[in-house]
């Protein structure tokens, strides 16, 4: 008993960590629109800010890996939480909208750092058998967090003031910066000096096709959740419903998906993650084609309960499915390709239908979104069966 425990100190002290990073970060995510906008920016200006911090992760993340996996996580990790920080302080010294999307470039680099170290050295410290409960509690500890910081944020904006937000976010950041250097565990050695063969090795990759289908669930589920992320508060407003009941449908699909993740974690270790991953997807699916087809307060509830099962389900199995696909000396890149499809996915959803939803319509839009879903459902299964057959027959 003694010895499981000190096995789980190192995971209790990345979902710390973690926690730490994500709730200080995202303080500063409801209060950088009216502080952009005091500072003279429109709405074009304000998503051009979030668009250059997406844009930047997603680029980024890849690299991002690469790196972890040559040089060892910590010193990744330990970067883009300092990057992070120094974001934060930054802004506080802006009196240009140009100025802040400058500094939110400098906040995607550094979560493009943090998030692939972080999630392989989830993989690096937990056994093969327990992976879907690791990321299950994992990704429950930061999205908890990324409920927490904006509804906290909101708070210290009312009592502080709009500036001072991002100085105690940047404050807590230099905090856990020190913590994680304290406390973080190395992982796995880094790998030798020799870039090509490195470079080749990563190439690899790119010829797995499972890890492949994976990446494709990712950017596939990503589309759909950046649609609704981005276009409920519109059609919901459409219908006549007020800022508050928007915020209940959104804490709907929050409490799902956090409440989910843990017990689907440990489903995923006892059942093939490929069917949870495909079950997520077609939750997904159905959950946005039928939101542009209702209009009714407790059936839109009933949606976002939809899309939160099958965010819980999609992405606790996918992470352990692509932590268990690679070696560990490839997992930071595998990682970096994972977290660039999240945010370049969820852009794609936003930017896209954003152009298409003034001559399709919102109903439309949903549907399509969740057709892409669906799509993505139909891909992802053969391919997984059709790699797993090829390799029991060698």
């Amino acid at each position: 008993m003694t010895e499981k425990r000190q096995d789980l100190a190192p995971f209790l002290l990345l979902c710390l960590v973690g926690f730490a990073t994500f709730f200080s970060s995202y303080l500063r995510i409801p209060v950088m629109p009216l502080y952009a906008a005091t500072l003279g920016a429109g709405p074009a200006q304000i998503g051009t800010i979030n668009g250059a911090f997406m844009l930047t992760a997603g680029l980024l993340s890849i690299p991002a890996g690469l790196l972890a996996d040559r040089t060892g996580r910590k010193l990744p990790i330990i970067a883009g939480v300092v990057a992070t920080a120094v974001s934060s302080l930054l802004v506080t010294q802006c009196h240009q909208p140009g100025q802040m999307a400058a500094a939110y470039i400098l906040f995607g680099a550094g979560l493009a750092a943090f998030a692939p170290g972080m999630l392989s050295l989830v993989a690096d410290v937990m056994p093969a058998n327990r992976l879907g409960q690791a990321y299950g509690w994992y990704t429950t500890a930061i999205y908890i967090a990324m409920t927490l910081g904006p509804a906290s944020g909101g708070y210290l904006a009312k009592a502080l003031g709009f500036r001072e937000v991002f100085f105690v976010s940047g404050s807590l950041l230099v905090v856990v910066s020190l913590l994680a250097l304290l406390v973080l565990p190395q992982g796995p050695p880094r790998h030798g000096t020799d870039l090509h063969a490195a470079l080749a090795a990563s190439f690899e990759l790119l010829l797995n096709y499972r890890l492949l289908a994976c990446l494709l669930a990712t950017a596939g589920s990503c589309v759909g959740f950046g649609v609704f992320l981005t276009f409920l508060p519109m059609y919901a407003s459409q219908q006549g419903y007020d800022p508050a009941q928007v915020g209940f449908l959104f804490a709907a699909q929050a409490v799902t998906n956090v409440v989910g993740r843990v017990p689907i974690g440990k489903l995923a270790d006892r059942v093939d993650r490929r069917w949870l991953v495909a079950t997520g997807l077609f939750c997904l699916a159905v959950a946005l084609i039928a939101l542009g087809q209702v209009v009714q307060l407790a059936h839109l509830a009933g949606c976002a309960v939809v899309m939160g099962v099958g965010m819980a389900l999609t992405f606790t199995a996918v992470g352990a499915l692509i932590a268990e696909l690679v070696p560990a000396a490839q997992r930071g890149l595998a990682m970096g390709m994972y977290n660039s499809c999240i945010y370049l996915g969820m852009m794609t959803g936003s930017t896209v239908m954003g152009i298409a939803l003034k001559q399709i319509g919102y109903s439309t839009g949903f549907a399509v979104a969740g057709g892409v879903a669906l799509v993505t459902m139909l891909l992802f299964l053969p391919i997984m069966r059709e790699k797993s057959c090829n390799r029991s027959n060698t």
